[in-house]
């Protein structure tokens, strides 16, 4: 196979990537490729032709992979299917056609729900409500949320931009930086970050207001 930069198999004893003919297969650079994904390059449908009529029929198809694409749990992707850059594929899609850049795909048989753009701004009007959710989770089942501890700032290592100052040019916890460098972007998320208000202007101020939200 092909396969680029920064490209993950999170859980490859749980994935089954066609081994036949593995130089059919091109994944491109920043592929995030998640548990129970499968990826085929032929099939054995033909065999019932063989077992009524005797006739043998090849089955190939080349699948390439683009750039910057996460593919959701247990999504198959099927031989002769071209995926563009920049793509979301939802849980469990049946990926039988090629899928264009900059768009999310899910279903069986896949559709495309919106383009790229438009999704990051539902993700981005999503973010307080999550935030708010797994601080309610935490508070509720982990020993330091039901003694009423203040969380670790650790658990928001997905939305500390929601309250993370810009001001000094340095994360005030380990788990940011970490979250900044994912994908071999770090220098690109910075530079986002900064252009970017925090809605909050402090951790304490974004914990009373998820506090507000749950009472």
């Amino acid at each position: 196979m092909t396969i680029g930069d920064n490209t993950v198999i999170y859980s490859p004893n749980y994935c089954v990537i066609d081994q036949t003919r593995p130089w059919m297969i091109e994944i491109g650079n920043n592929v995030s490729i998640t548990t129970g994904v499968t990826i085929l390059t032929h099939g054995y449908d033909w065999s019932v032709f063989k077992g009524m009529y005797g006739d043998v029929l090849g089955s190939a198809g080349r699948v390439k992979i683009g750039d910057n694409v996460f593919i959701g749990m247990h999504s198959t992707i099927l031989k002769g299917v071209t995926i563009g850059d920049n793509v979301v594929i939802g849980a469990n899609s049946l990926i039988n056609k090629d899928v264009p850049d900059n768009c999310v795909v899910v279903g069986n048989p896949q559709r495309v729900v919106c383009d790229i753009d438009s999704y990051l701004e539902k993700r981005r009007a999503a973010q307080v409500s999550e935030a708010a959710d797994l601080y309610d989770c935490w508070r509720r089942n982990s020993p330091e949320g039901k003694r009423g501890v203040v969380p670790p700032k650790s658990i928001f290592s997905e939305f500390f931009w929601l309250f993370e100052s810009r001001d000094t040019g340095v994360l005030s916890d380990p788990s940011f930086e970490a979250t900044m460098a994912l994908r071999g972007t770090r220098g690109m998320s910075y530079e986002r970050f900064m252009q970017h208000k925090p809605e909050f202007e402090s951790y304490e101020d974004f914990i009373e207001h998820l506090e507000g939200m749950l009472r």
